[in-house]
């Protein structure tokens, strides 16, 4: 599946993109691994991309919350 990624402001993450239909999140971090979050509501991605810091959002309310998928 392929998610349109848009870059964001942060010293963590370089671009994020979201599928509503899916309700999958898709992130990648600097160090250029990119992690799919499955069955996140799109409430939270809203308040990820509206976070100061995205990084700190995505540690608290993303990371330990969702099943993931690595992508290769």
């Amino acid at each position: 599946m392929f998610i349109k990624r848009s870059p964001v402001k942060s010293s963590a993450i370089s671009s994020i993109g979201y599928n509503a239909e899916k309700k999958v999140l898709e992130i990648e971090y600097f160090s250029g691994d990119v992690y799919d979050y499955f069955d996140v509501p799109e409430h939270i991605f809203n308040e990820l991309m509206q976070a100061e810091s995205k990084g700190t959002f995505a540690n608290k309310m993303i990371k330990d919350h969702y099943e993931f998928e690595k992508k290769e």
